[in-house]
């Protein structure tokens, strides 16, 4: 189970981003400073699919990795309620992404309903789950890390500073992103890395 869910963790980021460079560079004029990346799946973009396809891709590995985040930390000696309360944050999340594929912008569910806001709960309740395991200090510290950093982001996305203009969006979507999914894939090989020395 552990390999599975640091597999599906590390495929979040790689769809992710896949769809977001590919897409921008099969996007004549786009501009990761000031297009949102949703822009990139919309109907007027030259291959809105290839976005949305990889998101949707994306929140369907977040789901797997929720349906096995328990099993997995469990093998961890992880605390038990806080790797559930992770695992249906991740579903939430990975649920969001999907509906942002299905539903390109402006359609008034591409948001999921604000579903996403859950993001950066999913790193505190992993934090959490991991207060019991041993030789992971470094790792409850990145993660620490991520949450704090995740929810400045937020905040300035939300309007907090009035920082975000027309002119730099893009700019500070991919800032959020940036600490909001990839830490998924850095998680995901510190998983596997930790599989390989258990099993030495």
């Amino acid at each position: 189970m552990r390999k599975l869910l640091a597999l599906a963790l590390i495929a979040i980021s790689a769809l992710y981003y896949f769809g977001l460079l590919a897409g921008a560079a099969t996007y004549p004029g786009y501009s990761h400073i000031t297009n949102y990346a949703s822009e990139l799946g919309a109907a007027d973009a030259p291959y809105p699919l290839l976005f949305n396809l990889s998101i949707i891709l994306a929140g369907a590995s977040a789901i797997i990795g929720a349906l096995t985040l328990p099993a997995a930390f469990k093998d961890l000696g992880a605390r038990r309620a806080w790797a559930v309360a992770a695992a249906v944050a991740l579903a939430l999340w990975g649920a969001s992404m999907i509906m942002g594929g299905l539903f390109p912008m402006p359609d008034e569910r591409h948001g999921a309903f604000g579903l996403g806001l859950v993001a950066p709960l999913i790193p505190l309740f992993v934090l959490l789950a991991l207060g019991s395991v041993k030789a992971a200090g470094a790792m409850r510290l990145f993660l620490g890390l991520v949450f704090a950093g995740s929810v400045v982001m937020l905040a300035i996305m939300f309007g907090v500073g009035e920082l975000v203009t027309q002119a730099n969006v893009g700019l500070y979507q991919r800032l959020n992103s940036g600490i909001s999914i990839l830490w998924f894939a850095l998680f995901g090989l510190w998983l596997l890395t930790r599989g390989r020395k258990a099993a030495r």
